[in-house]
C-alpha cells in the first residue's frame, strides 16, 4: 500500500471524546469539538480576514492533526468573521519576501493542503464569508461546502499576476468538470453563491452561520452506519493520483514557487495590488 493509503489508514478511527474546546500553536484557531456527535469545528481566528500567513497555516495544520489524533469523527472548516471565511494567501508573505520565511510559508501551504485534502475522516466547509484563492482552495480541499447567500468564491489568482499551481488546480477540478474549471481558473472567475451551486462548486446554500455548520454536521452524519476504514480507503481511491503526484514534486513546487514569485514583474503586480487595497481602506 503507498505511503498516502497507509496514512489514511492509521488515523481511522472513531471513538467519541468528550467535549471541548481549545486553541494550538499561535491561537490562531480553536478546536470544539461536540460531545455528542464527536464531530470537530475548526475555526481560523486571524482577524479582519483570516489571511493565510504562515503562523495559520501552521496552526490549521496542527488542528487537523489533533482533530485526527483525538479520533474525532469528522471535521468542520468555518471562520470566526461575519464576513470572510479566508481572503486567501495573505500577500504580505509574498511581498519583498523574506528568503527564509517565505520558503517555511510554502511549506507550511503544501503541509495544510495535504492534511485536509487527503484527511482519513470526513471535512465539511461551513463557508461563513467571501472565499477567494486560498481560501477556496481549503474549502474545495473538504468534501462537501456549504455557503451563505451573497458572498463569493474561486480562485483568482490570474488577476494578480500568479500562476496556481498544480494542486491547487488538482483540487478545483475534484470539484468542477475541466471545462468549467479551465474557464474559472484563466478567467480568474469569482462566483457569487448562487453561482457557485449552479455549477457545483458548493453543495448547499445555508441562511446563517448555524444552519451552515448544521449542515455539515448533517453530511457528516451520513457515515454513521459506514465501516471508516472502508469509507476512508474509498476516498483515497479517488484522491490518490492527486495526492501522489503532489508528493513527487512538492519539492519542485516549493523551487518553482520561490523562482516565480521573486520575479520583478510578479513584485511589480503584487505592489500595486497592495496599494489598491490601502486606497479601498481609506475611502
Amino acid at each position: 500500500m503507498q505511503r498516502n493509503a497507509y496514512l489514511l489508514c492509521r488515523k481511522v478511527a472513531v471513538p467519541l471524546m468528550r467535549a471541548r474546546q481549545m486553541s494550538v500553536g499561535h491561537g490562531l484557531t480553536t478546536v470544539e469539538v461536540d460531545d455528542k456527535s464527536g464531530i470537530a469545528i475548526l475555526t481560523m481566528n486571524r482577524p479582519p480576514v483570516n489571511g493565510l500567513n504562515l503562523e495559520l497555516l501552521q496552526d490549521i495544520k496542527t488542528s487537523i492533526d489533533t482533530i485526527e489524533s483525538n479520533k474525532s469523527r469528522g471535521l468542520i472548516l468555518t471562520s470566526s468573521s461575519n464576513s470572510i471565511f479566508s481572503a486567501g494567501l495573505d500577500i504580505m508573505e509574498m511581498y519583498k519576501p523574506d528568503k527564509d520565511r517565505v520558503r517555511k510559508f510554502w511549506i507550511a501551504l503544501q503541509d495544510t493542503w495535504l492534511s485536509l485534502y487527503g484527511s482519513g475522516i470526513p471535512t465539511a466547509a461551513a463557508i461563513n464569508g467571501h472565499s477567494p484563492a486560498g481560501g477556496c482552495l481549503l474549502a474545495t480541499a473538504c468534501e462537501f461546502r456549504t455557503m451563505l447567500p451573497n458572498f463569493t468564491i474561486g480562485l483568482n489568482e490570474t488577476k494578480l499576476g500568479i500562476v496556481a499551481p498544480k494542486w491547487f488546480m488538482a483540487t478545483f477540478l475534484n470539484v468542477l468538470p475541466v471545462r468549467q474549471a479551465e474557464m474559472a481558473l484563466t478567467q480568474g472567475k469569482m462566483f457569487t453563491t448562487d453561482e457557485a451551486l449552479r455549477v457545483g462548486l458548493i453543495d448547499s446554500v445555508t441562511e446563517n452561520k448555524s444552519a451552515a455548520i448544521s449542515e455539515c454536521q448533517k453530511f457528516i452524519q451520513t457515515f454513521e452506519k459506514v465501516n471508516p476504514f472502508a469509507r476512508s480507503l474509498t476516498k483515497q481511491q479517488f484522491r490518490q493520483k492527486d495526492l501522489q503526484q503532489f508528493e513527487d514534486e512538492r519539492d519542485n513546487d516549493l523551487e518553482a514557487f520561490l523562482f516565480f514569485i521573486n520575479q520583478p514583474s510578479v513584485q511589480k503586480g503584487l505592489g500595486i495590488y497592495i496599494e489598491s487595497l490601502k486606497k479601498k481602506a481609506k475611502q
